[in-house]
């Protein structure tokens, strides 16, 4: 996977939530993440251990001093730190797993993110010291030795549970950010353009002089479609075979104005046709293929929607595929007719970014003719 700002930003937004969406981004990266928040926390021990202990004004200028320190702080953080990450990782696939997660209330959900850091503070905090060098019997022997493990995990502990409610806080305001790009983005997809509206309107009224049945059945087209979007609007979730629906309804629409001009197939699979996807995702590249593919062209041509779900290295995948055999990508512009602007791609990939991950792709090729739209979406490992 490329890494980018993006992606580098939605793997950091998946670590720091710490809840229960799935990862994004490589495994190795997610440890990166860990492993530099351990080299941050054992600058904060180091400065803390200074600040109790260091005595004489040479002893903050003693490089050595800082180093010795600080790298004993380190192996203690990043054991404890990959001991908590460990867990959590062994725990989420093989027991609590998002989907199970997502179905529990919120103490269990506390209780399961609170204990898991305590019990790895627990564990990782004598094994790392044991690793750093330290003897934790002479600890134990020494007059201040109880008192100063003790206060060490004591303190250990209420960082963790400080980092919980504070990893916590950023999750909900990353959700309720994630949510409102969302709405924002499918607000901007679902408004109708005007022209669309008015051009439908009138060759229904044109229709009813000299055809009635005829405009009665673009009527019933553009009833059926006007449904079918606003319902997406509504919702926060959609699924495939709606997403389709509305396709279709869209098609048959344009089909009434441009006849012979316009064919289309919608087909799908079962398995697709469940998978849930973000509301009016499909619509715009279905759009994009009849305003930019077929209405430019004089002999018009059809219109290729399907979905299936797909095995690809070991993983499921959802692949939407919006296909065209109008003038292409490559085709000069003609004289008065619309231009785009990207703006629907544009807000297509942000959308897959947000919710999906750099995991999910879009992919716009020439097909010669025509042009093919595809949408990959990684679907998450069946539970047991």
């Amino acid at each position: 996977m490329k890494l980018d700002k993006h992606s580098l930003a939605a793997s950091w937004e998946a670590w720091i939530s710490n809840s229960n969406h799935e990862r994004t981004g490589p495994r190795w990266l997610q440890w990166f993440w860990t492993l530099a928040f351990a080299a941050v926390l054992a600058l904060f021990f180091t400065l803390l251990g200074f600040f109790a202990f260091a005595r004489g004004n040479g002893a903050w200028r003693n490089l050595g001093g800082w180093a010795e320190w600080y790298g004993r702080n380190l192996v203690v953080c990043i054991t404890v730190a990959g001991l908590i990450h460990l867990m959590l990782d062994v725990l989420r696939t093989w027991w609590a797993t998002p989907a199970r997660i997502k179905g529990w209330r919120d103490w269990q959900r506390s209780l399961f993110y609170a204990g898991v850091p305590m019990l790895g503070v627990a564990v990782g905090w004598p094994l790392g010291v044991t690793l750093a060098g330290a003897d934790l019997r002479q600890w134990l022997r020494s007059d201040n030795g109880p008192n100063l493990i003790f206060g060490t995990l004591a303190l250990s502990a209420a960082i963790s549970m400080l980092l919980h409610y504070w990893f916590a806080s950023k999750n909900k305001a990353i959700d309720a950010e994630r949510r409102a790009t969302e709405a924002q983005l499918r607000l901007l997809q679902a408004q109708i353009e005007p022209h669309f509206l008015f051009n439908t309107l009138a060759n229904v009224q044109s229709l009813m002089d000299h055809d009635p049945p005829k405009a009665k059945q673009m009527l019933a087209s553009f009833t059926d479609y006007l449904r079918a979007s606003l319902g997406s609007l509504r919702s926060e979730e959609s699924a495939v075979a709606d997403e389709l629906a509305l396709a279709q309804s869209y098609l048959q629409l344009l089909q009434g104005r441009m006849e012979d001009r316009l064919r289309f197939e919608v087909q799908s699979d079962e398995a697709a046709r469940r998978q849930p996807l973000p509301p009016l995702l499909l619509q715009p590249l279905v759009e994009n293929a009849v305003v930019h593919g077929l209405e430019p062209s004089i002999d018009g041509g059809m219109v290729r929607v399907s979905a299936r779900v797909q095995q690809a290295a070991g993983s499921q995948q959802l692949v939407l595929e919006v296909q065209d055999d109008g003038r292409g990508l490559d085709a000069p512009p003609r004289p008065g007719a619309r231009k785009g602007n990207g703006l629907a791609l544009a807000n297509i990939r942000k959308r897959l970014l947000t919710r999906y991950g750099p995991g999910a792709t879009l992919q716009i090729q020439a097909t010669h003719p025509g042009t093919l739209a595809r949408i990959i979406v990684p679907l998450p490992a069946p539970t047991t």
